[in-house]
């Protein structure tokens, strides 16, 4: 079965910097697009970041853009979220997710056939 596994989470100060990983197997990884969603507690599931199979175009939610960076090894089936300068709002419960082809909107979870468990990212202020 499909399983997404995500990692790196952790507890840092206003300012470090994390790099999460999601790590897929049982799907054709190469063929979805992945993005990561986060969490806050008390709120909904937001979008983050997005890649594409090729990993030739990204996009990223305002709230992050300059900060932080998602890429994939297609060769490892493996997307990453390299984080850095982070604040205290971007506490969270961070999932990846696998996007099914020829979708219209990547910022939408009803677009995410898979998901893993999540991981969580403390910032400390």
């Amino acid at each position: 079965q499909v399983q997404l596994v995500e990692s790196g989470g952790g507890l840092v100060q206003a300012g470090g910097s994390l790099r999460l990983s999601c790590a897929a197997s049982g799907l054709t990884f190469g063929n979805y697009g992945m993005g990561w969603f986060r969490q806050a507690p008390g709120k909904e599931r937001v979008f983050v970041a997005h890649i594409y199979w090729s990993g030739s175009t990204t996009s990223y939610a305002d709230s992050v853009k300059g900060r932080f960076t998602i890429s994939r090894d297609n060769a490892k089936n493996t997307v990453y979220l390299q984080m850095i300068n982070l604040k205290p709002e971007d506490t969270a419960v961070y999932y990846c997710g696998a996007r099914r082809p020829f979708g219209s909107n990547r910022e939408s979870m009803r677009e995410y056939d898979y998901w893993g468990q999540g991981t969580q990212v403390t910032v400390s202020s």
